[in-house]
């Protein structure tokens, strides 16, 4: 069988997709300038030593300054007791206990969504299933109208671009201008929301973030307040709209996988775990070294920036037997797609909740959904994220 990489001509460098182990375990790229990981013992070293390396490691780039305001009050950047402190504040938003009471909404919103497409040959998964689906409940997390989700699609478009991160500037855009450039009208809104929060304070997602504490007892800004709800909106709404896309596209490539899925929904859960492991969407994550540091046999000198591929871990022999094999009943399976330690995805679980909800909603009304085979995905050309702007399915 072709690999799943060339069967859609995904991105070359992605060695994992195409059954292949690393040169190195840890390198050095002096074109780029960074620090480059691919074995689970060493990533996982890394996410769980937050003080050697550090989550602030956009500081690092050549153009951050100019991008400074997008990241103030950005958790996934926070360091020590100021990231622990919102992020507790935040998390009683996402626990399994908050997010059942969110069940029916999105069992009866998948209902609703197969219905616009029933009898039709084929429709399109993102477009008319998963992003609806996901922006539909991130909008009722939120306390802001459903009607005006199309703005969270702003947040993909830092996956268009094919700016790879690095420590040395390569002239002309910098990573992080491309990764923020498009999304100011998004923020926009998203101030409009907060202002009226702060007057009027609600039980939702936005009026908990604008009410948050600071670990010295002070409120956020209006700005980090922002920032702060565009990354929830990538925890919620982006991972659980490629959670769908990638797992429908893991399932189109292995039928026999697939019908056994079908004929036994108990099997869904494993069969979601083992999606982000072998299919990670989010290939990689970002540390910076705050001191000198020996690791795997190299020494990585202090402020050096460093990549940590999940989805190459997730593909070590020394941790997953039989790695490039799909194992529905795979157990243990701690796949790295959601990350590990204080930086952990505040969205895991109600991601695997959509997940569940939207093949069981899927498998009992379409049995013989599969890809179209003239009419291919449409793939984030990003050259860190595994994950699609579109996926057109045929109903039988």
């Amino acid at each position: 069988m072709t690999n799943i990489a060339d069967r859609w001509g995904l991105n070359d460098e992605f060695f994992w997709l195409r059954d292949k182990q690393p040169d190195e375990l840890v390198s050095f790229d002096e074109k780029l300038g960074v620090w480059n990981v691919y074995g689970y013992p060493e990533t996982v070293e890394i996410l769980n030593d937050h003080e050697t390396f550090s989550s602030d490691a956009v500081r690092l780039l050549p153009d951050a300054a100019a991008g400074a305001q997008y990241y103030e009050g950005d958790l996934s950047g926070m360091t020590g007791a100021e990231h622990a402190s919102l992020r507790k504040q935040a998390d009683r938003m996402f626990k399994p206990s908050a997010l059942a009471k969110l069940e029916a909404r999105l069992e009866k919103d998948a209902g609703d969504l197969l219905d616009a497409v029933e009898g039709k040959d084929s429709f399109e998964l993102i477009a008319d299933f998963a992003e609806p689906l996901s922006g539909n409940l991130f909008c009722d997390m939120l306390g802001v109208p459903s009607s005006e989700r199309e703005l969270f699609k702003l947040v993909d478009k830092g996956l268009d671009s094919e700016v790879k991160v690095s420590t040395v500037d390569q002239g002309g855009e910098g990573y992080v201008e491309a990764q923020i450039k498009h999304i100011q009208p998004l923020r926009d809104y998203l101030l409009e929301h907060i202002a009226d929060r702060r007057k009027n304070p609600g039980e939702d997602l936005l009026s908990v973030i604008v009410n948050m504490k600071r670990h010295d007892g002070t409120q956020l800004s209006d700005n980090e307040s922002v920032n702060f709800t565009m990354v929830m909106l990538g925890a919620g709404y982006l991972t659980g709209t490629v959670l769908i896309g990638d797992t429908m596209l893991v399932l189109d490539h292995l039928p026999e996988e697939a019908a056994r899925v079908r004929a036994d929904r108990s099997l869904i859960p494993g069969m979601i775990e083992e999606a982000l492991r072998w299919f990670t969407p989010t290939a990689a994550t970002y540390r910076a070294t705050s001191r000198e540091v020996e690791f795997a046999g190299k020494t990585i000198p202090a402020d050096q920036y460093v990549v940590a591929w999940l989805a190459a871990a997730n593909r070590d022999p020394r941790q997953f037997s039989n790695p490039n094999v799909f194992d529905l009943k795979r157990s243990p399976n701690p796949q790295l797609a959601f990350g590990r330690g204080t930086h952990y995805c505040l969205g895991a679980h109600l991601a695997r909740m959509q997940g569940r909800i939207a093949f069981n909603a899927l498998m009992d009304r379409f049995p013989n959904l599969s890809a179209d085979p003239d009419n291919p995905p449409k793939f984030f050309p990003s050259p860190e994220m595994l994950g699609m702007h579109s996926m057109p399915v045929l109903t039988n």
